[in-house]
């Protein structure tokens, strides 16, 4: 696909079809963090709603949170296809960014793993991401997502959604769904990408341990990587949650958290996203 034919709006035919964008950012020196979603979809009676949320935090203590359908307070604006974005919150969470592409996206289609178990397309890339979080001034790392199909909930315990980012704009992202027939983190369905502002790639192999709290909270993870077939050693790193809270979406429960990552003797800064059907 072209840059524009990436950045086009999905059609919904169906459904529960639906079409979503997500744009996260950490300011370490800061100690800003935050994630924005805007996404459409279709419902049962065949009408097409929009929907959005957004979470921003310093250190700790959360900003300010909103979750609406429809969509209201939050927008997301494409400048240029896949190169610059501005991002705009107002109400409980007021920012503006921009999102300057780092990296090529790298795509997720087809018939692989993760998208025969979760119903979504979709790609990924890392971003330089400036601007204002509620009158502070952002100027660190993130990423944006695009994700579309129909996912079945009905066949779906829970997603994850990781990356770790560099500020030499490199970095990895992974998605994993397990499906209501698996059992364990190992029988996920896993999908990632490695990224560097010359290429980037899919990653071969795939493997992602977690240590949750007490409410299955991601607290510690481990990422193992095998970049490709030829790969003799894995690309491996650690990472702790340095702040989070959750969203409840209905049905399901959005565990947001960013993360200080060690990587391959590097430390970074990123995402772990966990999204969980509670009902």
């Amino acid at each position: 696909m072209s840059k524009v034919d990436l950045e086009a709006p999905r059609e919904l035919r169906k459904p529960g079809d639906t079409d979503a964008v997500t744009f996260s950012w950490a300011d370490v020196d800061a100690g800003l963090y935050g994630l924005a979603r805007v996404a459409t979809g279709m419902g049962g009676d065949g009408e097409v709603s929009s929907s959005a949320l957004a979470i921003g935090f310093l250190g700790r203590e959360t900003l300010g949170a909103t979750v609406t359908s429809p969509a209201e307070g939050v927008q997301a604006v494409t400048d240029e296809p896949l190169t610059r974005w501005t991002v705009r919150g107002a109400g409980e969470l007021d920012f503006e960014l921009t999102f300057s592409a780092l990296t090529d996206p790298v795509t997720y289609s087809g018939r692989q793993a993760l998208v025969k178990a979760g119903g979504m397309e979709g790609y990924e890339q890392l971003c330089r991401v400036t601007g204002t979080m509620e009158g502070r001034t952002v100027d660190g790392l993130g990423q944006r997502g695009r994700a579309w199909g129909n996912p079945d909930w009905d066949k779906i315990t829970l997603t994850r959604s990781v990356g770790a980012w560099f500020e030499d704009g490199t970095g990895v992202a992974l998605g994993l769904v397990r499906s209501t027939k698996a059992s364990h983190h190992a029988d996920e369905a896993a999908w990632g990408a490695h990224f560097t502002p010359d290429e980037s790639f899919p990653v071969d192999e795939v493997r992602l341990s977690t240590t949750t709290d007490e409410e299955a909270r991601q607290i510690r993870a481990g990422l193992e990587l095998y970049l490709d077939k030829d790969s003799e050693y894995p690309y491996r790193g650690v990472g702790e949650v340095l702040t989070g809270s959750t969203l409840e979406l209905g049905a399901l429960r959005m565990d947001v958290a960013f993360f200080r990552w060690h990587v391959e003797g590097r430390t970074g800064v990123g995402r772990y996203d966990l999204i969980r059907r509670i009902a």
